[in-house]
């Protein structure tokens, strides 16, 4: 499907540029998010007409987003998290926490402007991306640590996380996942072991009932 953008689009197009994308992703985003419109020669008429004003309003979009970025320069912000002795969290941080987090410190942030290739699965300083406006982004540290003392310390190491130990903790976390779920397999197995051993025996029991009868018929057969 073709579509006109009607702001700036990451990795997709500038405003006003007619790009060919996916019919559910304009269907489901761009269309009702009105950040695009169908190219049809009528709608292609009307975005001529709209010019000036969109982009005025894209201007002053980016200003406010200047300005909130400015707040959020160089800020660091504290999750306090349960984790094991490696590192790995008992649970992950999400964009939505990092959200939640930045409006605590009084900066109105959207989960969606918080870009996180993956969730954070360890403890350490991670370098995350605010998109603020299309043309304005800018990178906070997200501290991450079991208390407000070891993210002190954390924050004067300065150690990033780096991408192999965030894999590292992802690994580990889905090692711990698969031996839980051996064990509940292996549990419920034993169950079904121990359910089945009394019909078992009682099976046997009922069997050498009937062959104690069977030889007792015997036997009388003969004497008489």
């Amino acid at each position: 499907m073709q579509v006109i953008l009607l702001e700036r689009i990451e990795k997709l197009g500038q405003m006003g540029e007619v790009v060919k994308v996916k019919p559910g992703y304009a269907r489901n985003y761009l269309l009702p998010k009105k950040k695009a419109l169908r190219a049809t020669d009528e709608n292609l008429k009307v975005f001529e007409s709209q010019r000036t004003q969109l982009e005025a309003d894209n201007l002053e979009r980016r200003g406010e987003a200047e300005a909130v970025a400015g707040k959020l320069d160089g800020l660091s912000v504290v999750l306090i998290r349960q984790a094991g002795e490696g590192g790995q969290l008992y649970g992950s941080v999400t964009a939505r926490d990092v959200a939640q987090a930045l409006n605590a410190e009084k900066v109105k942030v959207e989960r969606s402007q918080v870009q996180l290739d993956k969730v954070i699965k360890v403890l350490g300083l991670h370098p995350v991306r605010v998109r603020l406006h299309p043309e304005v982004s800018v990178t906070i540290t997200v501290n991450v640590a079991r208390s407000e003392e070891e993210a002190s310390a954390q924050a004067s190491e300065g150690h990033e996380v780096s991408a192999e130990e965030q894999r590292a903790a992802e690994e580990a976390v889905i090692q711990e996942v698969i031996a839980e779920v051996e064990a509940e397999e292996a549990a419920e197995a034993e169950l079904e072991t121990e359910s089945e051993a009394p019909e078992s025996a009682a099976e046997e029991a009922t069997a050498a009932d009937g062959g104690s009868d069977e030889t007792a018929e015997g036997e009388a057969d003969k004497t008489s």
